[in-house]
């Protein structure tokens, strides 16, 4: 990874001419004449030279990237920055682009725990309030709140958009785009999300997975539990275009972007970064380059700008499930995800970087005892480099065996275990444990802990738990006003950050949104059984 300063933005637009000037310190009465009079005299000039230019943009326009590094804690940082330099060979000094920029931490506990999950934690930035766990742009009494997205349209009249590796209904980006009072009831996210809202189509590109949730339930590969086809309504009602493979990804023309587009490049989650044919899917990175393009074009000849809503989703669930080796290559792509941003930003004034999390996931710790005598003071980052897939895809393999009666004990060992992982030392009491989930009644996601445990415990990091955490997480921010963002900040204030920094008003489009009774009554679901709306894709499956 190259070796580029990644320190904050120290441009003189950011200060005015006085506060430039006053640097001298003189106290000399005649200094503070002489200075009074060069601020006039520069501030006359300019204005003038404005004046004969014709340049009406005195004020340059804004752009907001807000980045949420999902499930991404401060051992989660130390972890991939030891392992990536051990594996490079680099000096200890070395750091990833994220590390130059921390300015701070995030506070990220809910309304109704001291642990958030995504939906409430996406929307204390998107809606700038704490909300329920569960929540999708909603408060807690579960009416909607406008959201800084929706405000950046209405008010604003900029682009918007959202790139994620999740389903685009996944909790995240529905929060910024959507407003339903539990999370899993994607069907309904995906409704709101092209525009049947009070407020219309607010967005204008999403990039990421969830084809399914779009698809009527009379088509294969569809998730909805209805027969309503949203790719065809949103044609037809807010002219959507829709791209679905790497090839028409790659022949997007971003000197000429049709706008709204979504591109929905699997059918649910996309992959990730261990499994992915990059000829199948295009990576964070690649979506993000292509976003940033097409935004900009779009808003080349506006005096607005646009907000991009950017999500590294799965660094969250490689960590629900406990995997260090698929947990390091979606760090890894987020930090060259923030090196493409940093550029753009480099290249773009007005323009400001945030990234976060909304959550720490699994209680990470870098360093583990695995013995009954006290520890050495190490950790093994050559284990991690041996696994070929994640955890995930290797747990369905094996579900997948089980169903079709090619369960044996030798295609656990030498395919999933041997192969896969590279892990060669399995016990018997380790080989037990796995052999014994099948008839366990547990769901799938305790075989992917389990074999997530075989890599962890060789390479001597530990996770307390497959959910999430309360800890705070790191705050980083680059570009035009950034150092406003220093210190301890409770979560909502990032979103206060953007609402002041774009001039937005949330009051006003939650008043819309609650002002339709028909919409504001159809959210009162929230009192009903919570499975009963889930899509298709969230009804479990166990092996027994």
């Amino acid at each position: 990874m190259a070796h580029t300063d990644y320190s904050l933005l120290n441009n003189p637009r950011d200060k005015d001419v006085e506060d430039l000037l006053v640097k001298k310190k003189s106290r000399h009465p005649f200094f503070r004449f002489f200075l009074t009079l060069s601020t006039v005299s520069i501030s006359l000039f300019t204005i003038a030279f404005l004046l004969k230019s014709g340049n009406k943009k005195s004020v340059t326009k804004r752009n907001v990237i807000m980045m949420i590094s999902d499930g991404f804690g401060p051992a989660s940082e130390t972890f991939a920055r030891q392992y990536y330099t051990w594996k490079e060979g680099l000096d200890h000094k070395n750091v990833f682009p994220l590390d130059r920029i921390i300015v701070g931490q995030s506070r990220t506990l809910s309304s109704s725990s001291l642990i958030t999950d995504s939906a409430a934690g996406a929307t204390a930035f998107s809606c700038a309030l704490k909300t329920y766990n569960g929540a999708i742009g909603i408060y807690p009494d579960k009416t909607p709140c406008g959201t800084v997205l929706e405000s950046a349209k209405i008010h604003r009249n900029m682009k918007t958009g959202l790139v994620v590796k999740s389903r685009i209904t996944h909790a995240t980006p529905a929060a910024f785009s959507a407003h339903i009072n539990w999370r899993d009831w994607e069907n309904d996210i995906a409704v709101h999300q092209v525009g049947y809202t009070p407020l219309g189509r607010t967005v204008d590109l999403m990039f990421g997975g969830g084809l399914c949730e779009f698809l009527s339930n009379t088509t294969e590969g569809s998730c909805r539990l209805d027969d309503r086809d949203l790719v065809s309504e949103a044609k037809r009602d807010f002219d959507w275009d829709l791209i679905t493979t790497k090839k028409e990804f790659e022949a997007l023309d971003e000197k000429n972007p049709n706008l709204p587009l979504m591109g929905l490049f699997a059918s649910q989650h996309m992959a990730f970064a261990i499994d992915n044919d990059p000829l199948l899917q295009p990576s964070l990175p690649e979506m993000t380059e292509k976003a940033l393009s097409i935004l900009k074009e779009s808003t080349k000849d506006s005096s607005e700008g646009f907000f991009l809503m950017i999500e590294g989703s799965r660094i969250d669930m490689a960590a629900h499930n406990n995997d260090a080796p698929t947990h390091f290559l979606e760090i890894f792509e987020y930090q060259k995800t923030i090196e493409k941003v940093m550029q753009f930003v480099d290249e773009n004034p007005g323009t400001i970087l945030i990234s976060t999390s909304d959550h720490e996931t699994g209680g990470l710790t870098v360093g583990r005892q695995v013995t009954t005598t006290y520890p050495e003071y190490e950790w093994e980052p050559k284990v991690i480099e041996k696994a070929k897939n994640s955890t995930e895809v290797l747990s369905w393999e094996w579900a997948k065996a089980i169903a079709e009666g090619r369960d044996t004990k030798e295609f656990l060992v030498e395919t999933i275990v041997k192969k896969s992982l590279g892990v060669y030392d399995i016990s018997e009491e380790e080989l037990n444990r796995l052999w014994s989930w099948k008839s366990s009644g547990q769901e799938i996601e305790f075989f992917a802990t389990a074999l997530s445990d075989l890599i962890s415990k060789r390479a001597q990091i530990g996770w307390t738990t497959m959910g999430h955490t309360a800890v705070d997480v790191n705050l980083y921010a680059y570009g035009y006003q950034s150092e406003l963002l220093r210190g301890n900040h409770e979560n909502t204030d990032i979103g206060e950050f953007i609402v002041d920094y774009l001039g937005l008003n949330l009051n006003d489009v939650t008043k819309d949104l609650n002002s339709d009774k028909k919409f504001k009554e159809s959210l009162r679901g929230a009192d009903e059984d919570f499975t009963a709306k889930r899509s298709n894709h969230q009804l479990r499956v166990q092996y027994n």
